[in-house]
C-alpha cells in the first residue's frame, strides 16, 4: 500500500523560491566583498613655518602714471558760401605792361649742322617695298620659260641643277651688276646671267616713299625633261 505525503509538508513546490533566495544572498555577499575597503593609518608630519627671504616685506615705491597730453585742437577753416549770381571776376586784378616796343627784333636762326646727305647710290638688301618684275613673279616665270635656252653642252652631258644669281635693281627699274652666287657647269651659269641681264625693267623698290637701289637674289633652275 503506497503512502501519500501531506501536501502541506511537500516542499517540492517551493524549490524555485528557495533557489532564487539563495542566488540573491550569494550576489549580495559578493558585492559586499568587492565594496569593502581598508584604510592604512598614516601620520602626517607637522609643517612648521620656516623663515626665508620671502618673509620680508618689500617696499615697492608708488609710481605715478603720466597721462598723455591732450589732443591739439584743430581749427576748421571757415567756409563762406558765395551766391552763384555774384561775379567774382572783378576781384582779380589784371596788370598789363605796355612798355614793350612796337616791333621786336628776332635774330635769325642759324643752323650750324651740315645738311643731311641722302645716299642715292646706296644699295639696300631689304626695302619697305621690294622690287617686282613686270607681271609679278608669275610674269617672271613666263619670261624665263620663253627666253631661257638649255645649253647644248649641259644637255649632252646630262647636267642639271639650280643657278643662284644676284643683281641690282636701280631706282629707274633697270638691272645691273648680275653675278653668280652658286653656279652649274655646262654653260648653265652663263645662260642664267644672259637671261637676267636682258630682262625688262622691274618696278623699283621704295623706302620712305622714294625709290632706292635694292640687291635681289633669285634661283634659276635647269632641268632636263
Amino acid at each position: 500500500m503506497e503512502a501519500k505525503k501531506n501536501p502541506e509538508a511537500d516542499l517540492t513546490n517551493k524549490y524555485g523560491l528557495f533557489l532564487n533566495i539563495g542566488l540573491l544572498i550569494s550576489m549580495g555577499l559578493a558585492l559586499a566583498a568587492f565594496e569593502f575597503k581598508t584604510y592604512e593609518s598614516t601620520i602626517l608630519p607637522e609643517l612648521e613655518p620656516s623663515g626665508d627671504e620671502f618673509d620680508k616685506i618689500l617696499d615697492i615705491p608708488i609710481t605715478v602714471q603720466q597721462l598723455p597730453p591732450p589732443p591739439v585742437k584743430v581749427e576748421q577753416p571757415e567756409i563762406m558760401e558765395v551766391p552763384n549770381e555774384e561775379e567774382i571776376i572783378d576781384k582779380i586784378e589784371v596788370v598789363f605792361h605796355d612798355d614793350y616796343p612796337e616791333e621786336v627784333a628776332v635774330d635769325d636762326f642759324i643752323v650750324n649742322a651740315p645738311p643731311i646727305k641722302e645716299e642715292a647710290d646706296e644699295i639696300k638688301d631689304f626695302a619697305e617695298h621690294m622690287p617686282e618684275p613686270p607681271g609679278g613673279m608669275e610674269g617672271w616665270a613666263k619670261y624665263l620659260n620663253k627666253n631661257l635656252k638649255y645649253p647644248s653642252q649641259a644637255r649632252r652631258m646630262g647636267i642639271q641643277g639650280t643657278v643662284f644669281v644676284a643683281f641690282v635693281v636701280n631706282t629707274d627699274g633697270s638691272i645691273q651688276d648680275v653675278s653668280i652666287l652658286r653656279g652649274v657647269d655646262g654653260g648653265c651659269s652663263e645662260e642664267a646671267v644672259r637671261v637676267v641681264d636682258n630682262a625688262p625693267s622691274w618696278k623699283p623698290g621704295r623706302q620712305g616713299g622714294r625709290p632706292v637701289r635694292v640687291k635681289m637674289r633669285l634661283p634659276i633652275r635647269f632641268k632636263l625633261n
